[in-house]
C-alpha cells in the first residue's frame, strides 16, 4: 500500500469499530449520558489510532524512544482532539436535530468519523509525523 492516506483511512476504519464498541460500553455498561459516552469512546479509539498511524501510515517518522512515543502520543492525542471536535459536532447535530437514521448513534457516529478524517490526517502529517 503506497498512499499514505489510504493507510490512514484504514487505521481509521479499524479506529470506528473500537470507537463504535467503546461507545457501545459507555452507553450500555457505564450507562453514561450520549456526551459523556462520546468522551469516553475517544480515548481508546485515539490511542489506537494513534498506534496504527504510528506503525503502518507514518512507521519512517515515528518516535523512537521513549519519552519521544510519549509525547509523539500527546501531540497526536491534541492535534487530533481539534479534527473530534469536528466529530463530535456532526455526532451532536445529528444526534439532537437529524431524523431516524441519522440520529442513530453509531450513524452518527460515522458520519462525525468521516467528516474529522481529512483534517486528522493533514495534522498528523504536519505536526505529530513529520519528517
Amino acid at each position: 500500500m503506497r498512499s499514505r492516506f489510504l493507510r490512514f483511512a484504514i487505521v481509521g476504519a479499524a479506529g470506528f469499530f473500537v470507537n463504535a464498541a467503546a461507545l457501545y460500553v459507555a452507553l450500555n455498561i457505564f450507562h453514561a449520558s450520549r456526551h459523556a459516552a462520546w468522551f469516553i469512546a475517544f480515548i481508546p479509539a485515539v490511542t489506537f489510532t494513534w498506534w496504527g498511524n504510528r506503525n503502518l501510515t507514518f512507521h519512517e517518522h515515528k518516535s523512537r524512544t521513549m519519552m519521544a512515543t510519549f509525547h509523539e502520543w500527546l501531540r497526536f492525542v491534541v492535534t487530533n482532539g481539534f479534527g473530534a471536535l469536528v466529530n463530535y459536532l456532526t455526532y451532536e447535530v445529528l444526534m439532537g436535530w437529524a431524523p431516524f437514521p441519522l440520529n442513530n448513534p453509531y450513524v452518527a457516529l460515522a458520519a462525525g468519523v468521516l467528516a474529522g478524517m481529512m483534517f486528522n490526517f493533514t495534522l498528523s502529517k504536519k505536526l505529530v509525523f513529520k519528517a
